[in-house]
């Protein structure tokens, strides 16, 4: 298999085994609000960034144009704050399954969304890989819809489940902004651009405190902020720097309908983690659904492959052609 695919991949699962875990958070920390929860983790991120920045940021402010802050701007508050805030109503609403099978769509929107780029496999080549998610994503959904969150009011799940579509649109819209963001900016690396983000996403979260504060909300103990805190800053490193750097190491190596697939790791490790937290096996359906998200991937990744071989024996032969006429 080509090396920059097979890069990508592995950068693709690393960050959807650290992104697995913030399906988690919510469900644990049960008691703070989706604001809250949002505003913790990124506000953690965004003093994390800064200070591994600092030496660095005053050339990043010389290199860095209006655009380019703007982006990040756009980009925090889409694939971050609003992302996440989102995902975690949606858990604490509709349960973690049922949100991670609706996020797991991810790569159809992405796929069907991105038709016109250049590196694009035809659809029809595609179908097989995208038929295998949609494959899976709906034997979890049946399962998740069978068996979890019954005893939540219908009206809050149908709350819950159209927060976990604004997510999957939300994460649809930052990945296609990020991949193009980096490709304009081949000279930052996947972590710069990560920890840039983290450090725009911090402040806009900083200015977001009175809002959080203006909200409803139940009071805690300072033993119970403690926990919340270490918790937000653990989900910052984890899945916010190491996460998102491998995620922007995988959006370079990989074109967008096959970096786009990866999501599917994301939705497989937050089955993994929520089958350690129920401590539980997981079922014969979802068995089947882990293997249909993983045939998905392959048979991404194959069409990828065949792709870049047609392109590759394409131009040989041209080279070829042209050297019998010379």
């Amino acid at each position: 298999m080509n090396r920059s695919i097979l890069w990508g991949i592995a950068n693709g699962a690393a960050a959807g085994a650290l992104w697995g875990i913030i399906f988690l958070v919510p469900a644990v920390l049960q008691g703070y609000t989706p604001v809250q929860l949002a505003l913790g983790r990124y506000l953690a991120y965004g003093a994390i960034s800064t200070v591994l920045l600092l030496p660095r940021l005053k050339r990043f402010s010389l290199r860095f144009g209006l655009r380019d802050w703007l982006t990040l701007a756009w980009l925090s508050v889409v694939g971050n704050l609003m992302y996440y805030a989102l995902v975690a109503f949606a858990v604490q609403s509709a349960g973690g399954a049922a949100t991670s099978l609706v996020v797991g769509l991810v790569p159809v929107v992405i796929a069907m969304a991105t038709l016109s780029e250049p590196d694009t496999v035809a659809l029809r080549r595609l179908a097989p890989a995208l038929a295998m998610s949609v494959a899976g994503v709906g034997l979890i959904a049946w399962q998740a819809f069978s068996t979890e969150a019954t005893s939540i009011p219908r009206g809050m799940r149908l709350l819950g489940l159209l927060c976990a579509a604004g997510a999957l649109l939300s994460w649809s819209a930052y990945s296609i902004g990020n991949s193009r963001a980096l490709a304009r900016r081949p000279d930052v690396t996947g972590h710069d651009w990560s920890l840039l983000t983290g450090l725009m996403t911090g402040v806009i979260a900083l200015a977001c405190i009175p809002l959080m504060l203006a909200l409803p909300g139940a009071t805690h103990t300072a033993g119970s902020w403690s926990v919340f805190w270490l918790t937000c800053t653990g989900v910052a490193v984890l899945a916010s720097i190491l996460g998102n750097a491998c995620w922007n190491r995988a959006s370079r190596a990989l074109p967008l309908s096959l970096s786009g697939q990866m999501i599917v790791f994301e939705t497989l490790f937050a089955l993994l983690y929520a089958f350690a937290w129920q401590r539980r096996w997981p079922t014969g359906t979802e068995c089947v659904a882990i293997v249909c998200l993983l045939a998905g991937v392959v048979l991404c990744a194959r069409a990828h492959l065949a792709k870049k071989r047609g392109a590759a024996g394409l131009k040989k032969s041209g080279s070829a052609l042209a050297h019998e006429r010379d």
